[in-house]
């Protein structure tokens, strides 16, 4: 067995695996990179990348079929499901050579393709090699999470894992789970030529404000996608091409396929944790604000970590963990400035509180800012209207806000920048946006704020009618 010394560790080319070797191998750090799977992890192979190419596809289809308002015929696409699975394996292929073996190699990363396991508290084994490490980092992502529901085991079924090798098109899918991973793949095979249910166990996108989560359902019905609310799956029977979900309130459900798509899993089976001393959670592993786990020369990081589960939060994790791991200075992880987003059309984005949230928190201090898509002008030249931007302020700061509508997913970020850096409103009603975009509707959302205090204020009114007398 060869031994290997290194300054730091990585276990897991993911998101944010990659990120931490990167930045630590082209800052002088002796860097060891362990991966048993697929260069890229999820986000690459299984989950951002692939969904949202597969989201690309069932747009061209759907603005085909709906391009009359253009004043252009509606023609019926001819959709060939299995050529929209070569449009998303040739974007994965276009990505792959960034999250390579050799580009990281490049960066004079020692890559080995083996997963680890812990042998001691310092200790991780891979294959034929021995690796001991100053620090090592965990960023072994997650899985999908497959509940034991009754009669699952006896059928087939589909995780964001193993739909993209899916060739035939499903003629009526059931989706179980009506969270982000399970809307975006019901309305991209809707658009497709799918038939769609959602079932759902209690709200579908629960976790976004309920008003502007209703904004995209309303739509997704709309499009012909059945989408069943508080409908807990009890029992699955059938065979492939027949399958038959039982809800416990007695409702049934049949198609042709079945996607699981109820959420995630920390991957920390393989790891043998406990001989390193590190403790988990019902959710992954546990960690502190710094992202140590009870191993303090060990972190852990991304899914893995057991918090928000999005790739864009493991690269947040891996320029924290440097500033610790590299240079020994004291770096903590904060949440309020993370953003998410649901790829749906309409899109639905979130970052900080939502309007709920800020008000058990703040109560009579809040004020809710608020500016709908059909007061955009570049939104109504788009026939994109569908949608509402609020914003969440507590003293003049932004504590939250929450998007549904045309581009919602870029509009978000610079509230996240907002709060991350303690920006007040005016900050944002000062910044000027070309006309007409649709980047308009933060400027706008943020002068609805001050619209009461300039407008309708009888103060300011008699300040300027005893300016106007006096001025020549």
């Amino acid at each position: 067995m060869e031994r290997i010394k290194a300054d730091l560790l990585i276990i897991g080319a993911g998101s944010g695996g990659l990120s931490t070797a990167a930045g630590a191998a082209q800052m002088g750090a002796n860097v060891v990179l362990l991966e048993g799977h697929k260069m890229g992890g999820d986000c690459l192979n299984y989950g951002c990348v692939p969904s949202k190419a597969l989201i690309a596809s069932g747009k061209v289809a759907y603005h085909m079929s709906h391009a009359q308002p253009y004043g252009v015929h509606n023609v019926t696409p001819v959709v060939d499901y299995a050529s929209a699975k070569d449009h998303v394996n040739d974007v994965i292929a276009t990505i792959e050579p960034v999250d390579s073996q050799e580009r990281f190699e490049g960066f004079g990363v020692r890559v080995i393709r083996e997963f680890g396991r812990f042998v001691s508290p310092t200790e991780v084994e891979a294959g034929s090699y021995r690796i001991s490490a100053r620090r090592i980092v965990i960023s072994t992502g997650s899985s999908p999470l497959v509940p034991p529901i009754p009669g699952l085991d006896q059928v087939p079924y589909l995780t964001n894992e193993t739909l993209w090798e899916l060739r035939e098109q499903p003629k009526h899918l059931l989706v179980i789970g009506g969270g982000p991973i399970g809307m975006e793949m019901a309305q991209a095979h809707r658009r497709l030529g799918s038939e769609v249910t959602v079932i759902e166990g209690a709200r579908a996108l629960g976790k976004d404000d309920p008003e502007l989560a209703e904004v995209v359902l309303e739509n997704l019905r709309a499009e012909g996608i059945e989408i069943a609310e508080e409908a807990l799956a009890k029992e699955i029977r059938g065979e492939a091409g027949a399958i038959e979900v039982e809800t416990q309130d007695g409702r049934l459900f049949q198609g042709t396929h079945l996607l699981m798509a109820v959420g995630r899993k920390a991957n920390t089976d393989k790891l043998n944790l406990e001989a390193a001393g590190i403790e988990t959670t019902r959710t992954g592993i546990k960690v502190d604000d710094s992202l140590r786990t009870t191993n303090k020369k060990v972190y852990a990081i991304g899914d893995a970590a057991g918090g928000l589960q999005f790739t864009h939060v493991a690269g947040y994790h891996a320029g924290v963990i440097i500033r610790s791991a590299l240079f020994g200075l004291p770096a903590k992880t904060k949440t309020a400035h993370i953003p998410w987003a649901t790829y749906t059309q309409p899109e639905l984005s979130q970052v900080g509180l939502t309007e709920a949230q800020a008000r058990e928190q703040y109560g009579e201090k809040l004020e809710v800012a608020r500016f709908h898509y059909s007061h955009n002008d570049r939104a109504i030249a788009e026939r994109e209207t569908k949608g509402l931007i609020k914003v969440m302020v507590v003293k003049g700061r932004p504590v939250g806000a929450s998007i549904a509508g045309h581009q919602a997913g870029e509009l978000i970020s610079l509230w996240s920048m907002a709060i991350a850096n303690n920006l007040k409103m005016s900050a944002v009603s000062n910044m000027i946006a070309p006309y007409p975009t649709i980047a308009e509707l933060n400027k706008r959302v943020a002068g609805a704020y001050f619209t009461p205090r300039l407008f309708e204020n009888e103060t300011v009114k008699k300040v300027v009618r005893f300016v106007q007398r006096w001025l020549p």
